[in-house]
């Protein structure tokens, strides 16, 4: 009996052909969102990459399959573009560390609530910024900020100011209506992550000597990390890439990239040389994006 359970032992084990067979029909359940990505995700992008090697002709949008470098010159030898492209950046950068700076102290504020019920209010009002409409909430900011709104006149009547603020149609308008609407979204992708650092690793700090602020900074801010990445690089993604806000509230003074793909191919029609600045938008975003989830990581000792 002993020899026997030996041999077996010794002998490899078949795989479990019924455990493979039902690892095999997980997979169907990730082809409808992998058929999805790729019909209005993958091929979007490669046309839109191959139309912008075509040479400029308004209202065409097939690919032509010239392979000309002239869109890619004309907008890397124009201070217009580059000039967007940059901008597009600095904007985007500039609203994720404001979000950040206004999210993390409401996300730590929600995530510390122990009370169920206070919890669960405070978590409905931070959706709830998320129920209007984008375009609803910034004409909301328009009469708020404009010139002859809220806080304008209500300095006006006091007597602070003469002239009104420049608050709206400029860089400082498109910031704000962007921190606006991407706050919500820095603030949930926080709250999960600082709720689920144990307490049991703050209240050791403070057993060891750390203060209040000692414990946050080399404790809880460390670890929530993951969450910072994670929002600031959404944010990011849609400040970059945003259209609505920076035509709203920077009064089209603003000029980003994706007003100029806009123009492009609304305006001009040409498709080839829109293609060209969105491939470069993409590209640029892709760049910023891993060299922060780089430097992330790096300053998070690989827990990013």
């Amino acid at each position: 009996m002993a020899l026997a359970e030996a041999q077996a032992a010794r002998t490899p084990q078949l795989p479990d052909l019924r455990r493979i067979m039902a690892d095999s029909k997980l997979y169907w359940l990730v082809l409808p969102a992998f058929t999805f990505f790729l019909i209005f995700f993958v091929i979007p992008t490669v046309s839109l990459f191959l139309i912008s090697f075509d040479k400029s002709v308004a209202g065409v949008v097939d690919i032509q399959w010239d392979f000309t470098l002239k869109n890619y010159i004309r907008f890397f030898n124009r201070s217009l573009y580059y000039e967007a492209a940059i901008r597009s950046i600095g904007l985007a950068a500039i609203v994720s560390v404001v979000t950040l700076a206004l999210g993390y102290p409401l996300a730590y504020f929600v995530a510390k609530t122990r009370h169920p019920g206070r919890n669960t209010f405070y978590m409905i009002l931070v959706l709830s910024a998320m129920q209007l409409d984008m375009v609803i909430r910034l004409f909301g900011l328009m009469v708020l900020m404009g010139d002859n709104g809220v806080i304008n006149g209500i300095l006006r009547d006091i007597g602070a100011i003469r002239e009104p603020l420049p608050l709206m149609y400029n860089f400082f308008g498109a910031v704000v209506g962007l921190v606006q609407f991407t706050l919500p979204f820095m603030v949930l992708s926080l709250i999960g992550i600082i709720r689920s650092i144990h307490p049991s690793l703050e209240e050791a700090a403070r057993s060891l000597g750390a203060n209040r602020w000692t414990t946050f900074w080399r404790i809880t801010f460390p670890l929530s990390m993951p969450g910072i990445l994670a929002g600031t690089l959404l944010v990011f993604a849609i400040s970059i890439s945003s259209y609505v806000v920076p035509a709203l509230m920077g009064g089209w003074k603003v000029i980003v990239m994706p007003l100029h793909i806009y123009q492009q191919i609304a305006e001009m029609g040409k498709w080839q040389f829109g293609a060209t600045i969105a491939v470069v938008l993409f590209v640029t975003s892709m760049i910023a994006v891993y060299v922060y989830q780089r430097f992330a990581a790096r300053t998070a000792g690989g827990r990013a």
